[in-house]
Formats: C-alpha cells, sequence, structure tokens
C-alpha cells in the first residue's frame, strides 16, 4: 500500500500537482542541493529523525520565529539530539522569496540558522510531493522513515514574536512524545503562513 501511495505521489508530482501524505505514511524520498554545492537525500538518514522547515524568510510568519532566535534555538536543541533539520525553499526563480545559493548562505550567517542544511528545491517537485503550502509548514519524520507530524509550527496563528513562548510547538512536542514512546497528541494540524510561491 505505501509503494501504492508513493507512486501515486510521483504520477501527481510529475503531473505538477499537490500530492499529500498522510501522517502514519513513508514520507517520499528526495534529492536536493544545498546551499554549499552539497546533495543530500532522505534516505541518508534513515535511523535518525528529520525535520522539514518550509521557509521563505520574507515572510512575516517566517520572521516571527526568527527575528528574536527562537527557530534557530528550536534548531540547536533537536539538532543536539542528533535530530537531522533540513530547511526547504520551494520559491520558483523570479518569484518573492527564491533565493540562489549565495543568498541562501548569507541568510544562514547573517541570521545564525542552527539547521543541518537549506535545501533549494527550486522547481518545486518536494514542495509539491509533501503539499507544502505555507512557510513555515513543518514535517516530522522518524527513523523509520515514517511521516510522524505535519503542519504548523505552533499553536498560535499570528505573526507575533511575543507569541512563540506562548504557544505550544507542534514539532516538539510530537519529538518528545515519539521518542517516549507516548501516542502524538497532534500528528496533523493545519499550518499557517505566507503561501509557498512555486
Amino acid at each position: 500500500m505505501k509503494k501504492i501511495t508513493l507512486l501515486l505521489c510521483s504520477f501527481l508530482v510529475s503531473l505538477g500537482l499537490n500530492a499529500s501524505v498522510e501522517s502514519g505514511a513513508a514520507a517520499p524520498d528526495f534529492t536536493l542541493t544545498d546551499t554549499a554545492g552539497a546533495e543530500h537525500s532522505l534516505s541518508d538518514f534513515k535511523g535518525k529523525y528529520v525535520v522539514l522547515e518550509w521557509t521563505n524568510h520574507g515572510c512575516p510568519f517566517v520572521v516571527k520565529h526568527y527575528r528574536e532566535g527562537h527557530m534557530q534555538a528550536l534548531q540547536e536543541k533537536m539538532t543536539k539530539k542528533d535530530v537531522v533539520w533540513l530547511i526547504i525553499n520551494s520559491g520558483a526563480p523570479g518569484k518573492q522569496g527564491h533565493v540562489t545559493p549565495e543568498q541562501g548562505q548569507q541568510q544562514i550567517e547573517e541570521k545564525g540558522i542552527k539547521a543541518t542544511a537549506m535545501l533549494l528545491d527550486t522547481d518545486g517537485k518536494v514542495g509539491r510531493a509533501f503539499d507544502a503550502r505555507v512557510t513555515p509548514h513543518m514535517f516530522l519524520i522518524d527513523p523509520e522513515g515514517t511521516l510522524i507530524y505535519q503542519g504548523a509550527i505552533d499553536s498560535i496563528r499570528s505573526a507575533r514574536t511575543s507569541d512563540v513562548e506562548k504557544a505550544e510547538n507542534y514539532v516538539l512536542s510530537a519529538y518528545k512524545a515519539h521518542v517516549k514512546g507516548e501516542p502524538i497528541e497532534h500528528h496533523t494540524t493545519t499550518p499557517y503562513g505566507c503561501s509557498v510561491k512555486y
């Protein structure tokens, strides 16, 4: 069944249509190049938790989490636990939010980003495979390659930085529950933010 789901997903992506992956299903594999020119495949990280963070640093909802270092602190906290954190930019060339490798590298340095890598998905195939709709849109994959959380980064749908500390961080909650062998209370939530500019 999982193989059929992945084949259907790939078919829809080839047609340029968005294909969602249900929580509890296998995450579709992909290979993308990072801002330093290195290739990363999701399958390379089998055996580890992987966070996917869709981003656009011109989006006020992304700025909310980066302005005072909240997202960077979460990245650092989780990567220190051997979690792989991949930022993905699916902005198309000529669209707002698109970055070149050089611009992406500059963002990493200027904002003090602590992610494993920033990946560039300029043709949008990976974003459509996951049905990444907004920035930030978050996904958590377990060591077996199963998508265990997708949706909003937290429980307060606003662009106010002051709300970050008051909100429940769904990514962190899902990770903590899964590590303990407990059920994940929110495995799918509605993401909020700016639309991905495919």
